[in-house]
């Protein structure tokens, strides 16, 4: 093994950071281009897919997007067949958003290959390893969501 600083493991471990997320980013852009939608429509496809169900309003939280935005962004995935409004049984004025089944279908498909080398890779750690992956990757999503309150605070 390699002896590195633990200034140079650091360093190491924030560039990952970057780059994953710009992997992940230009992989779902990749995905949007054949979907015919962009990246955050595709991130909202995402958000969808992760609950499985989500009011307009909560997607607007979840995505920093205006209320006209969010309503904007949910008739192109509409219109494109890749979600649904559906009645939300839990307050008979709500409407809440799922995926079309021919979105699941289609987002299965084009993620089968990264979700079957996903689970691959993360299986070929030792459990006290996925406990400090998972221990980082859970303090990493309570920071970016601090980060972007403190982005939008700014403006």
């Amino acid at each position: 093994m390699v002896n590195v600083s633990k200034r140079e493991r650091v360093e190491q471990v924030v560039r990952g950071v970057r780059e994953s997320s710009l992997g992940v980013v230009l992989f779902h852009q990749a995905v949007g281009e054949i979907l015919d939608i962009n990246v955050t429509d595709m991130k909202c496809l995402d958000i969808i897919t992760l609950t499985g169900s989500t009011s307009p309003s909560q997607l607007s939280e979840l995505t920093g997007l205006s209320t006209g935005s969010t309503t904007a962004m949910i008739d192109r995935l509409e219109r494109r067949g890749l979600v649904e409004r559906q009645p939300n049984p839990e307050d008979r004025r709500g409407t809440k958003i799922v995926l079309s089944k021919e979105a699941a279908r289609k987002l299965h498909t084009l993620f089968r290959s990264m979700a079957h080398a996903m689970n691959k890779l993360v299986c070929s750690y030792s459990e006290e390893e996925l406990e400090t992956l998972s221990n980082f990757f859970t303090k990493v999503i309570s920071l970016w969501k601090e980060e972007r309150e403190n982005v939008s605070a700014l403006e």
